[in-house]
């Protein structure tokens, strides 16, 4: 596998950005490259996205994964090879992981007489919007997989960096809304009516408690109100009122605490005002929480390699990952690509010189945990 072929791959996929679910061109783009390579394609039957299997088809299963669609952000790169695909750009990195997973592919395809069982290579689509992993699991292609591995972009360490945490590493996202509905009036006679901008205030301002007060200080959560809106004119009260937030959180059990606190604290307060309300509590991705064991095996890895391994933060951003660890345990490691510019940044960019020492890594990982799981 050589480096300049993966640099042009990384290249082309970045100039040719698509959205979530509609990655038919790059699709269809690593297909030709694996097919070329004399990889090994699974039927999953999905209109993007695909699935490569290297191996013998017998022995364990581990899997490795990238995601592919891009995001409706106009690129101010200034690259020669910005996306020409106007509006929409590979601003989170979603090339570099396609790139160096399909480098891993490929040095895999080299060694694949070798390997003790199967790797699994998931180009998945649709992360963004929190429905490819899903896509991927319903395809009954991942039940054997005893371990995944995924890579994303890490701007602020440099190439050749490999972040590494056990535990929580991306938290769960989940969204609310509440239509809190009173009766509108003559803003002169607020008597008349009953205001709901008030009951909105006092759950805003009180929303902010349940993390403070109602949340282990040890645990990690949010709560942000992030829309509020009501009425269209300054002389007339309102009949509704709408505000709209997200929950971040790292364990199951506080993401089920605060949802149902959360209903009762909208629930009681709009009661309070004398308004109705309407609560919509929608669950996002779950929060990804690595697997100790590999962390481990992963550093030992990366420093086998020459690879400068550090212990990355945790982030309250969410990743959909979380959907293959309830098949089997994992990681999701962090991959040193500089920039500066942070991930869904109009200026974001990825340096290529982190391509290959990502894909030699993951190619040996992925390898190193087969022959483990097989004993060999």
């Amino acid at each position: 596998m050589e480096e300049k072929r993966l640099i042009e791959a990384f290249r082309w996929l970045h100039r040719h950005p698509e959205l979530a679910l509609e990655e038919h061109g790059t699709t269809a783009y690593i297909r030709g490259i694996l097919l070329e390579s004399g990889v090994r394609l699974l039927d999953t039957g999905l209109e993007t996205g695909l699935i490569a299997g290297i191996g013998a088809g017998e022995g364990p299963a581990v899997a490795l994964r990238a995601d592919i669609d891009a995001l409706p952000v106009c690129e101010q790169t200034g690259l020669e090879y910005a996306s020409e695909n106007p509006g929409v750009m590979h601003a989170c990195g979603h090339d570099f992981h396609a790139a160096t997973m399909l480098g891993a592919a490929l040095l895999l395809k080299e060694r694949e007489a070798r390997l003790p069982g199967t790797v699994k290579v998931i180009f998945q689509s649709a992360e963004e919007v929190n429905l490819g992993a899903a896509k991927m699991v319903a395809t009954g292609l991942l039940d054997d997989v005893k371990l995944f591995l995924a890579g994303h972009t890490y701007p602020w360490y440099e190439a050749g960096t490999i972040g590494v945490r056990p535990g929580p590493v991306m938290a769960s996202a989940d969204r609310f809304c509440a239509r809190i509905t009173g009766k509108g009036c003559h803003a002169g006679h607020p008597e008349l009516g009953v205001d709901p901008i008030p009951a909105l205030a006092a759950i805003v301002s009180a929303a902010q408690t349940l993390v403070s007060r109602r949340v282990n200080p040890f645990e990690s959560a949010v709560v942000s109100i992030t829309r509020v809106a009501a009425g269209n004119t300054w002389n007339v009260t309102p009949e509704t009122a709408e505000l709209e937030g997200t929950v971040r959180t790292m364990s199951t059990g506080v993401r089920d605490e605060l949802q149902r606190r959360l209903e009762k604290l909208v629930a009681d307060t709009a009661g309070a005002f004398g308004c109705a309300v309407d609560f919509t509590y929608e669950r996002g991705p779950d929060p990804v929480i690595n697997d100790a064991g590999v962390c481990v095996r992963a550093a030992e890895t990366g420093r086998r390699l020459g690879l400068d391994v550090r212990e990355n933060p945790p982030s309250m951003g969410a990743e959909d990952f979380g959907a293959y660890l309830k098949i089997a345990p994992g990681a999701f490691l962090r991959v040193g690509t500089g920039g500066g510019w942070d991930n869904h940044h109009p200026r974001f960019t990825a340096d290529p010189a982190a391509l290959m020492p990502a894909a030699r890594f993951f190619a040996a990982l992925a390898e190193g945990e087969l022959n483990r799981l097989a004993g060999a």
